[in-house]
């Protein structure tokens, strides 16, 4: 936290990263969503792009005056800084609104103003968060990581030859959380030891780190048999998912012999189970057992699931300990409960998008969630920023702004 922080940056349950500021130049997933992170948390987060946006700026999806959903949602709650990234006097602002901030988070790379040695040393204290796509520096995105980590691989219904991506940036999001974890760490180690951090974080070791701590790498390297694809089931335990009478599907997990157990009687197929086991000698206590042997279960549970509309099947599952969720929509989601009547939902104006129910975190914080604030232009605060933080005149700022080195939006609306 900044020693000079008011009373009103002081941290609170809702908001206890008050008075940490950071300074964001960045594009896509990753690094918008831990400075996005942060600024749920309560940082006074700065995002720096080029005048005119970054190559995400007018990312799908769009709305029809071709605003980007995707960049609002990514950029809540944050400041608007806009420069011209080739004018070395915007280099030279930029430097000093980080050395002024002392933390910076970006996936930029090849620009020296932003280097790490040069930085700290004018700043030694700084907190420098650097996501690249490998750790050897060259270029990757979450989609070309995914195709180097075997998981396309063993996703897809079974049989089928061709890799299958899949939609969620599942490396992104985690390495967007990590980055956020990191920054949070290093100001606690701040706090205590007056230092600094560098701190690199390869989009690609994130997903090569989940795939170890998942042990899909160490069944290789013991030479287990290779994971195949099982389309929707849960390799190693019972699930499947399963079509009910009106056309709806419902995914079923099983995780623990209760769950099984429930099924069993749900279904009524409690005897033919027993009398499954008893013929295959096995015992379906036994979660891997249960996944082996998930073809002969699936038909006998998948006549009561035809037999029920889908409303039926979700009473009748209401009622036991079964794992189980009806497949939905975006669409169908969006108007659910869990959405509307969620207070991690909050309602907000978006300018140039619309009003909507925006997230919060999930985490609550003594039972209540941070605040949703809206996502700013491209260049809406820079003005501000630079007199706040850099104590830059009026006269002074019109000048930058004449010569092109930063965009502000008095300058845009006169």
């Amino acid at each position: 936290m900044n020693s000079t922080a008011s009373t009103d940056e002081l941290p609170s349950s809702t908001a206890p990263l008050a008075g940490v500021r950071v300074v964001e130049v960045s594009s896509f997933v990753a690094a918008p969503l831990c400075g996005m992170t942060l600024a749920h948390l309560g940082a006074d987060v700065i995002r720096v792009d080029p005048i005119g946006g970054a190559a995400d700026y007018h990312r799908w999806p769009l709305t029809e005056d071709d605003e980007s959903i995707y960049w609002a949602g990514l950029n809540k709650g944050k400041r608007s800084f806009a420069a011209n990234f080739r004018d070395p006097q915007a280099h030279k602002i930029i430097r000093d609104l980080i050395i002024d901030a002392g933390v910076l988070v970006t996936n930029a790379a090849g620009r020296d103003w932003l280097d790490y040695d040069e930085l700290s040393a004018i700043r030694p204290d700084l907190i420098h968060v650097q996501v690249l796509g490998r750790a050897d520096g060259t270029g990757a995105v979450d989609y070309t990581v995914n195709a180097a980590t075997g998981f396309p691989q063993v996703t897809g219904p079974e049989n089928l030859d061709s890799p299958v991506n899949h939609v969620l940036p599942a490396w992104d999001v985690s390495c967007g959380l990590y980055a956020a974890l990191s920054v949070a760490s290093a100001v606690y180690r701040r706090e205590i030891t007056g230092a600094g951090t560098k701190i690199v974080l390869p989009l690609e070791d994130v997903a090569f780190a989940t795939a170890g701590n998942l042990g899909y790498l160490a069944e290789a390297q013991l030479g287990l048999p290779g994971r195949g694809r099982f389309g929707n089931a849960v390799y190693g335990t019972y699930g499947s998912d399963f079509t009910t009478s009106d056309g709806a599907r419902i995914m079923i997990v099983a995780l623990t012999p209760r769950h099984f157990r429930d099924l069993t009687e749900l279904t009524g197929t409690t005897s033919a189970a027993a009398a499954l086991e008893a013929a295959l000698g096995v015992d379906f206590r036994d979660e891997g057992v249960r996944f082996e042997h998930r073809e002969v279960l699936g038909g006998l549970f998948a006549k009561w699931f035809r037999e029920h509309t889908v409303a039926e099947a979700e009473a009748a599952l209401d009622g036991t300990s079964i794992l189980h969720e009806r497949y939905r929509t975006f669409a169908e989601l969006a108007s659910d409960p869990r959405v509307t009547n969620n207070p991690m939902f909050q309602k907000i104006d978006q300018p140039r998008i619309g009003t909507h129910l925006a997230p919060s975190t999930p985490m609550s914080f003594d039972g209540e969630h941070p605040p949703v604030r809206t996502a700013p232009a491209n260049g809406d605060d820079t003005a501000g920023i630079l007199t706040e933080h850099l104590g830059l005149t009026d006269d002074e700022i019109d000048a930058l702004a004449a010569a092109g080195s930063v965009r502000t939006q008095q300058k845009d609306n006169a």
